[in-house]
Formats: structure tokens, sequence, C-alpha cells
């Protein structure tokens, strides 16, 4: 282990001991090995406490140890639900109100990236932050033009805070994995390395401009969520520019209670805008704790959402997209045993498994919490069981969805604060079943395949050259029949290969016409003409192969 990734684990101790954070293991075996090694610890002996509620040290020791650890923070202060509310309060602070930088440091900042002084590139520049956060911070600023924007600008010396505490999480990874098989089963190298490449990535702005561009062209004309415009002439990779949203925070439920916001709305609104950007749009925001998400209630009735800082961002593979959304059909069909036939065939659980037995566990767990709403149920409750029962299975944690886990307890907690009585089966299942069916549907499948044709017919034409290399080299491998083969002999085999692929173009024009059917770019009679004449060469292709063979 490296000698600075031992120093900055030392660094971690002390701010757990000073903070008192040793008593949140209280009751557990943990608790007993950790004061035995406070005992033992020479840097700990001449150390003072902090004094202050347990939530107040908890939030002020995460803010000390930096963005990995205020991240954590900020991820469980939406669970509301699984923390006691004075610990809620305090990491609540965590979402905003990290303490800032130097306003004049960020004007310096600022001025080297765009090249030009504030002063030339706005009217009006806050040198006090309007919001400050664990990776950057917010001034607010007005356009030449007179358009309110938002300056967002990264912390100074972050890649270098960042990368540390990622070479202790490797080097904690790294330990668990070879000292312990269940930690193996949780992958947490694999976990780490996802993390990494997330938290990376907010590194960029200019990343993450391209993010609200492309969230924000998902949902043009869609009145149910707002995304700010981004500035590009004014953006750089430590600098980031954007249109000012007014909107109330979600998390200030009483104000939102004042002005009449109809909260079922909102709840039932937010959960089709999250099954939209993960299934039809497959681009999702995935830091949405309450910091980041406003509400603009010009029309209370019609209360929309404005998201802010597009940072994690997070995309399927579209076989995991499929699978997710069978298995939340099949969970909201009570259909276990589909349930369980998903995991095996995703690779999830190991195919050697009994099927029958991971469908009853699943139906019950499931079960119970069915035609109730979501105040009356927990699903961190729920997912800690279902892991359980995983792991009877041998099912191995996968890391490319941990993103969308995060997600899903974030939209979780925020609807357990808008309207409780959310009956979140009835609002997720339709929108569900509309895209699986226009996924489906022929006319999109035969799209789909006509945007891969150029590809397919790339491949194709390359083929016979891949064919006859492959024969050529299993010829060199094994020369036994082909050293002594007679050259008429060679010579009646070559038309063969010929003849096993006479029926590829004309199958190839046939399934152009098909395709061109469902594409509103081509008249339906030249779709029609095509597969006409696709089917006709195929036909007498396949009769000219049967005489020859």
């Amino acid at each position: 282990m490296k000698a600075r990734v031992l120093a900055r684990l030392v660094t971690i101790h002390r701010t757990i001991a000073r903070y008192g954070l040793i008593d949140y293991t209280n009751g557990t075996s943990l608790h007993g090995r950790l004061r035995l090694m406070e005992a033992l610890s020479p840097w700990l002996w001449l150390q003072g406490s902090r004094k202050g509620s347990r939530g107040e040290r908890l939030r002020l020791a995460l803010q000390e140890l930096g963005p990995v650890f205020v991240k954590f923070g900020q991820a469980i202060s939406t669970r509301r639900d699984l923390l006691p509310p004075d610990i809620a309060d305090e990491l609540v602070k965590l979402q905003d109100q990290v303490p800032p930088f130097d306003g004049d440091v960020a004007r310096a900042l600022i001025e080297e990236a765009l090249g030009q002084s504030v002063e030339q590139a706005f009217r009006r520049f806050d040198t006090t932050p309007l919001a400050a956060a664990s990776i950057a911070q917010v001034h607010a600023a007005e356009l030449p033009e007179g358009r309110e924007v938002i300056v967002k600008v990264l912390r100074p010396g972050m890649r270098e805070i960042i990368q540390r505490d990622l070479e202790v999480l490797h080097a904690l990874a790294d330990l668990a994995d070879r000292q312990s098989a269940e930690a193996r089963r949780l992958r947490p190298k694999e976990v780490v390395r996802e993390y990494e490449r997330t938290i990376l990535d907010e590194l960029d702005l200019m990343r993450e401009a391209a993010n609200a561009t492309q969230l924000r062209r998902n949902f043009a004309g869609n009145p149910k969520l707002h995304v700010p415009e981004v500035f590009w002439d004014l953006t750089r990779t430590n600098v980031m520019v954007m249109e000012r949203i007014h909107g109330v925070q979600i998390g200030e439920i009483a104000r939102l209670a004042g002005l009449g916001t109809d909260f079922r709305k909102l709840a039932e609104n937010g959960v089709e805008i999250f099954f939209t950007q993960v299934f039809r749009h497959n681009f999702f925001h995935a830091d949405m704790h309450p910091g980041n998400i406003f509400v603009l209630v010009e029309n209370p009735a019609e209360p929309r959402y404005a998201a802010v800082d597009f940072g994690i961002v997070g995309t399927l593979d579209p076989r995991d997209q499929d699978y997710l959304a069978q298995n939340f059909l099949a969970v909201f069909d009570r259909d276990y045993r589909r349930v369980a036939t998903l995991h095996v065939e995703s690779g999830w659980v190991p195919h050697d498994i009994r099927v029958e037995e991971m469908e009853s566990a699943i139906r019950t767990i499931c079960e119970p919490i069915f035609d109730k709403p979501l105040k009356d149920i927990s699903f961190g409750v729920v997912l800690l069981r279902l892991f359980e029962v995983l792991r009877r299975f041998d099912a191995r944690i996968q890391p490319q969805l941990i993103l969308l886990q995060k997600t899903l307890f974030n939209i979780e907690g925020l609807g357990r604060q808008l309207y409780p009585d959310l009956d979140i089966w009835t609002t997720a299942s339709p929108i569900l079943r509309e895209w699986l069916r226009d996924k489906h549907h022929p006319a999109n499948v035969a799209r789909r395949l006509w945007a891969q044709m150029p590809d397919l017919l790339e491949a194709l034409e390359a083929a016979p050259v891949a064919l006859r290399r492959t024969l050529v080299e299993r010829a060199r491998i094994q020369p036994s029949e082909a050293a002594f083969a007679s050259d008429a002999h060679r010579h009646d085999q070559r038309p063969r290969v010929t003849r096993s692929t006479t029926c590829i173009a004309p199958a190839l024009v046939l399934l152009a016409g098909v395709a061109a059917l469902g594409t509103e770019r081509i008249p339906e009679a030249l779709g029609w003409t095509i597969a006409g004449i696709g089917a006709l060469w195929l036909a007498v292709a396949a009769l000219r192969a049967w005489r020859t063979r």
C-alpha cells in the first residue's frame, strides 16, 4: 500500500475519532474493534474531540474529509425514511451549503479560463457565491444583453484531492477483494472503478454542459421539465455559464404548499420524467438530490420541474435496459417466475440455480408491498431483503446499474416527501408498457434495421474474404486432407462456397424493402417495389442453388 494512501487512512481515522463518529457503531461487533484501534493509535492520544449534536458532527466530518465523502452524505440525505430526523436535517445542508471558497479566487479562475476580464464578459457579476457544493460553487451574473445567468466554477485543486481519495478507495477495495469471499461477490473493485469514472466526469464542466444540452434537446416541447440553456461561448473545462432558474427548491415543502402546488400532479410527473429519461431517452439525470431540483409554480395546478447540475448522467446497455423494463413489468404483474427467469437470462445469477426457489423467495418479498401507497412501503427495507435473497442464489452486483439504483433511491426519497399517497405501481406501469410496445412495433424494428443496414452490408461485403482466409488458415493447421487434395477436387469446392452465399444479396434487398415500409422518408410504393424485387430475386437464387447441388 502506498505511503500517501496510509497517510490518508490515518487522517480519516483521526477525523472519525475527533468527531466521535465511532459512537455510530454502538451495538455492533465493529464498535469494540474501533475502540481498540483508537486506544492503540498514538496520533489520537493528545487529540481533543468536537462538541455538538451527532448530526452536526457527522456533517462537519464529511465536509472536512472532502468531496468524495460529501457526495456520500448528499446521497443518503434524500432518505429521510431511513435516517433519524436530526441527522437528515444536517445532511441536507451538504446539498448546497458547503463552505464556499474565496469569491476573488473564483473571479481570477473565471478570468483565466475565459481570457478576458469579468467586466468584459458580464454586465454584472456577484463575487459572493449564490451556492456552494463539494466540487464547485455558483455565482449570479448578468450577460451584456441583460439575461440572468449563473457562473459555475470548479474549486481549485479538486482533481488532486479526488485522485488521492480514489487511491484510498481502490486500496480498500483491493484488500476487501483479496480477504473476503462475500466482498468479492459485491465486486468492490468494479464498483470503485464505476464510481471513479462518474466523479472524474464531474470535473469537466464542458462534459456537464454537453449533458445539459442533450437533456434539454430530449425534453424540447415537453412542459413537465425545463432544462436551462448553456452559453457555450462562455464555457470551459472549469467554468460553465447557463441560464439562471428562478424556482422553489423541491425540499421547501411548506413554501410549495403555501403557493397551492398540486403535489399529486408533481409526484406523478416526477415518476413519468424518470421513466422517460431511463427508457425512452436512455439518458438520465443521476444526481437528483433536492439541491438540484426546482419547481416552477407559475401555474400551481400544473407545476413544472427544473433541473440543474448535470455532472452525473447515466445510460444503460440496451440489453440491461430491456431486462430492467421487463423485470419492472413482471413485478407489476406479480409474475415472479418471469422475474427469476429474467435474472438467469441476463446473467445476473448463475444458470444452474433452481428457478422455482428463486420465484418463491421473490414472491415472499414483493407480495406484502402491493396495493399500498408509497408512505406504507420502505423500498430501502425491500431492497435489503432482496439483496439477502439474491445472495443465496450467488447473484453478483451489477456495477453498471449503480447510478440507476442511486437515482431510484433519490426519486423514492423525493416522492415520499412530496406525496406519500402516490401509487407508484399504477403511475409507472402504463409508461413502461407503452415504451415496450413502441420498441417492439414492427415499424420501429424495421427502422432500426434500416439504420444498421450500412454496417450489415459492409460486414457482408467482407464476409467472403474472411471466409476464404479462415478456410486457408484451417488448411494450414490441418493439412492432412488439404495437402493431398487434387486440383480438380479444390476446383469443385470453390463454387460451393459461392453457391452458399448466393441468397444473401436478394435477402438483403428484401429486408431493405421491408425496412423502407417503416420509414417516412421513403414512399410506400417504392418500399413495396424493393421488397417485391428482393422476394423474386431470392426465389430465383434459391431455385438455382437447388438445381446445382
